[in-house]
């Protein structure tokens, strides 16, 4: 039975993480040119900052690269640390972005979807290694622009493979005694699916992993809704872990970026434990589905810390921060 689960678990896992990182490293090519400066100019108050991370984090399908690339910035003194304050705010909602997508189970376009783009790589790479000498520069852009595009659209049909994968072995999970003791721990308290959220979420450095895993239980009717959304809170907290490693060795400034992360995403699962049924309520109004529910509670979730923290970035001692 554990060879049975552990196996298809492990490659499902890891066709997942490959898709994600894949798709993440085109985006970042198609706009790592920009992405620097935009940041730095376009986050002159929170709010701005908020529309700014919640986009660049949308399109590179990465909250922990924005997170990092702002903590780069701030420790280069490119960027001070109350103009990061918005974008922290804006990656936590851009990155729902994915699991959403994953809710609208997608899963039988996998194939399709790497076909086309193996294809559409295939064509673009003789263009642009072998006739570069003979096309022009606009031409060329273009060109990187579609390839870069085909890898992403790779990447995220091996994302959807991997979660079919994963999701195969709900039925054995299901019937395991160690899943049988989570369940039954959790029914005397959610926390107990908070800090399996936190903990898995630390290991493999991916919160949409993480969720993307709980989505496929709760649609085969594996692991209860509400403890499903307690694992989503506890898997906000654990993607800090990421930044709080890159912040060792920084600035002062830097370090605060990925402590105000641990704040925001720490400080929103506290205050929203208390509320998961009503949390749970609210994202089913909208959901097919109880994969799709899972995934508007991360979105409603984080929408809503985000919203709560605003006001407060505005607050004197961050302009005090700033002038300084």
């Amino acid at each position: 039975m554990l060879i049975a689960i552990a196996l298809p678990m492990a490659l499902g896992f890891a066709i997942f993480l490959s898709g994600m990182k894949l798709m993440e490293l085109a985006l970042q090519q198609l706009a790592g040119p920009h992405l620097n400066r935009v940041l730095h100019r376009s986050t002159a108050t929170p709010l701005h900052g908020l529309a700014v991370g919640t986009a660049t984090t949308a399109f590179l399908q990465s909250s922990t690269a924005v997170t990092v690339i702002a903590i780069g910035l701030v420790n280069a003194g490119l960027l001070t640390f109350p103009r990061t304050l918005g974008i922290i705010l804006g990656t936590n909602i851009g990155t729902c972005l994915t699991t959403e997508l994953i809710g609208l189970s997608l899963n039988k376009l996998a194939l399709p979807l790497l076909a086309v783009s193996l294809v559409i790589w295939l064509i673009t790479v003789p263009l642009t290694e072998f006739r570069a000498a003979s096309l022009r520069s606009t031409a060329l852009r273009r060109l990187a622009i579609i390839r870069s595009s085909s890898v992403a659209l790779g990447g995220f049909s091996m994302l959807l493979a991997g979660m079919a994968v994963m999701q195969s072995v709900g039925p054995d999970v299901q019937q395991s005694s160690m899943f049988s003791w989570f369940l039954d721990q959790s029914q005397t308290s959610l926390w107990w699916g908070l800090a399996a959220g936190a903990l898995l979420t630390a290991v493999v450095h991916s919160s949409s992993a993480v969720i993307g895993i709980i989505m496929g239980f709760a649609s085969i009717g594996a692991m209860p809704l509400e403890l499903g959304v307690a694992v989503v809170l506890g898997a906000n907290v654990g993607t800090c872990v990421t930044a709080l490693l890159a912040s060792i060795g920084g600035s002062k400034s830097g370090q605060l970026v990925a402590w105000s992360h641990v704040a925001l995403n720490a400080g929103g699962a506290l205050l929203f434990m208390p509320f998961i049924g009503e949390l749970a309520a609210a994202s089913g109004w909208l959901a097919h589905s109880p994969a799709s529910q899972i995934a508007h509670s991360q979105t409603l979730f984080n929408i809503a810390s985000s919203l709560i923290a605003l006001p407060l970035c505005y607050l004197p001692v961050f302009r005090r921060l700033q002038a300084a």
